[in-house]
């Protein structure tokens, strides 16, 4: 039954984004072509910018001690954005910049237990040698 549903609105969805558009273009008129046309362009060109910068993002994760799966997610999410910004329609439009517009809850680090929580406070002693070297 689940199923069903899901394949449901995965038909519905270009029918929806096609009524979207058809209402847009009656509120705004011939607008709505070049912002679909700037749309896929955005989209296409996020695609191919995370494709260089997703091998760079993994490695950077690795060596600061965060988790990879952290990078490949918000690599996944980018792409995602990407693609639905690709595909013509507001609805897609609006849920990719919600993609974009998320902040990341994957690559938030947990305080380290030795690390002081203000890094501006040094702690230590120190004793005063000589006074000459005030006057």
């Amino acid at each position: 039954m689940r199923f069903g549903w899901i394949v449901l609105l995965l038909l519905s969805f270009p029918v929806l984004e096609a009524i979207g558009i058809f209402w847009m273009a009656g509120a705004i008129g011939g607008w709505v072509l070049p912002w679909l046309l700037l749309d896929a362009i955005a989209g296409v060109m996020l695609i191919r910018a995370e494709r260089v910068a997703w091998g760079a993002r993994l490695l950077f994760s690795v060596q600061s001690g965060a988790h990879p799966l952290a990078a490949l997610f918000a690599s996944g999410r980018i792409l995602l954005a990407g693609g639905l910004l690709a595909f013509p329609g507001f609805i897609s439009d609006a849920a990719a910049l919600l993609l974009l517009l998320a902040p990341g809850t994957w690559n938030r680090r947990k305080p380290d237990p030795l690390r002081p929580a203000n890094d501006d406070v040094l702690e230590g002693e120190f004793k005063r040698e000589s006074d000459d070297l005030l006057r």
